[in-house]
């Protein structure tokens, strides 16, 4: 082999190594195809989207799609909306949507509300068929101490003046439930909500819930009511027995006070008697003294224990009729 037909198979290794290159840097198939559908991208726009680590695919061919719509939207405005970390796709099929709709919505609000975080495809979709939330059981109670659980279907539809910065279903849902249970604690028996419950969705309705909020409240349907407990019984018999807790604290104090005036008058009767002892103890000595004095004759003082004698005896004979008594009874 000789150096000739080397040079031409390293010139061809070459050239297919640089072709290679070239067709996976430079999407030409996409620029061929956006060409056929009449879609006028400069191959070296191509080139400064892979500069600008763009995927050209990802602006290419909802341009395509958007240009066979017949929307004017530019390869900029795609582009930057990408950069900005916006789902390209999801807005033109957004755009697409809301065109077959005859829903007046812009590339730059359709652009902020998917930047806002939220599906606007799905907000275009809700604007032309309404989405129904259910709520679940929301509980109530009624002037006459029952509670009612209701339950609501609301039909809301996408508001899409509102999307950026509107509250969510969250906020309509809980806004719901406030009127559900405002509603049924203003009725003066639970039977007026069984009886009628578009009271409740009519009332629900006037107080203008959607406002401040991404959706439009079409309607509000209450779809099951229900009886839950007797709150106000139950209340009443708490409170009865707080009132029955209170009566017997207090009258274990009124008690203890008693039981306290008791062993207050015991202690005083114990300390009467220990003086009446003390005062008998110091009669002998009183006597002793007043007959060594001449103030208590002989006489005077057999007389004393005469007496004394004679009470004893006394004593001892009404406490023998009494045994006996007892005795007899038995």
């Amino acid at each position: 082999m000789d150096l000739s037909t080397i040079s031409l198979g390293i010139g061809i290794v070459v050239i297919l190594i640089v072709l290679a290159v070239f067709f996976t840097f430079v999407p030409v198939a996409l620029w061929i195809s956006a060409l056929a559908a009449g879609v006028k991208v400069s191959i070296f726009t191509l080139i400064g989207m892979r500069l600008r680590r763009v995927i050209p695919s990802r602006i290419v061919n909802p341009l395509i799609k958007a240009h066979k719509a017949g929307l004017p939207v530019t390869i900029n405005q795609l582009e930057s909306h990408y950069l900005a970390g916006g789902n390209v796709d999801r807005v033109v099929n957004a755009l697409i949507a809301a065109h077959r709709a005859n829903i007046e919505l812009t590339f730059e609000r359709c652009a902020a509300i998917d930047l806002a975080g939220r599906d606007v495809l799905e907000a275009v979709q809700m604007s032309v068929n309404p989405k129904v939330i259910e709520t679940p059981f929301i509980a109530g109670v009624a002037m006459n101490g029952i509670e009612v659980k209701a339950k609501a279907r609301i039909t809301v539809r996408a508001n899409i003046e509102r999307l950026v910065g509107g509250a969510g279903e969250e906020t309509i849902v809980a806004r719901v439930g406030e009127g559900i249970v405002s509603t049924i604690g203003s009725s003066v028996s639970h039977t007026q909500v069984l009886e009628n419950p578009d009271m409740i969705s009519q009332t629900v309705l006037a107080k203008g819930l959607d406002s401040g909020t991404a959706f439009e409240i079409l309607s509000i349907d209450i779809a099951d009511v229900d009886i839950g407990k007797n709150i106000g019984a139950e209340l009443q018999i708490e409170q009865a027995q707080a009132d029955k807790n209170i009566a017997q604290a207090k009258a274990e104090e009124r008690r203890a006070m008693a039981v306290a005036k008791e062993q207050e008058m015991i202690a005083k009767v114990q300390e009467m008697k220990a003086k009446v002892v003390e005062a008998e103890a110091e009669v002998p000595f009183a006597m002793s003294e007043a007959l060594r004095k001449g103030n208590l004759g002989v006489m005077d003082f057999i007389n004393y224990n005469n007496i004394q004698a004679d009470t004893s005896m006394r004593e001892s004979i009404a406490k023998g009729a009494k045994l006996d008594k007892h005795d007899d009874q038995e």
